[in-house]
């Protein structure tokens, strides 16, 4: 149940790939709203502090999946040869976005030479810093990448509802339920 197979996915995939996805959606809308903050509302430091320490959560989430999926079988792709090339380029460039994001944000936050604090909790410490323009460069890559991540994510949703009210595939229910994925 905790592992996927070939024929779905385990419930350490289902968890990541929900709460990542929860996560970055929301990040995504803090950010944005959190940029039309001014400088005497009151979230105005407490938004990016936010915004920077579950990043950096969602970073480590990410990392954690990655290394999941490369010691875990992937279970058969679903609809014909040219959905299932799709579906992996998708995947191949959701995983990509997602690294962008989230390291330009890193690159964002230690520009300075300081590292992020976690919630208050711990401290990633600042690795790359001083460059030339890094602050500036990064960010414009974060919200690039941030934008090209939330649209491919929407079609990511989009195709999964195809497959499931046009097709009549699994594919959902094989996302939602592992038990389902493990039915012959």
């Amino acid at each position: 149940m905790w592992r996927n197979t070939e024929s779905g996915w385990g419930l350490v995939s289902i968890l990541l790939h929900w709460i990542l996805a929860i996560a970055i959606v929301g990040l995504f809308a803090l950010g944005w709203w959190m940029t039309g903050l001014g400088y005497y509302d009151s979230w105005y430091n407490l938004a990016p502090w936010w915004h920077r320490s579950i990043g950096m959560l969602v970073l480590f989430a990410t990392l954690l999946r990655l290394a999941w999926r490369f010691i875990q079988p992937t279970p058969a792709g679903r609809g014909h040869r040219l959905e299932r090339l799709a579906a992996h380029l998708g995947h191949i460039a959701l995983y990509v976005l997602m690294l962008m994001v989230l390291v330009s944000g890193y690159l964002i936050s230690t520009a300075d030479g300081h590292g992020i604090g976690v919630f208050g909790l711990f401290e990633v410490p600042a690795l790359v810093s001083d460059l030339p323009n890094q602050a500036t460069l990064a960010g414009e890559v974060h919200w690039y990448s941030a934008l090209a991540l939330i649209l491919l994510a929407a079609g990511h949703a989009l195709a999964a509802f195809k497959h499931h009210l046009v097709n009549h595939h699994d594919v959902l229910r094989r996302m939602i339920n592992p038990a389902h994925s493990r039915r012959p």
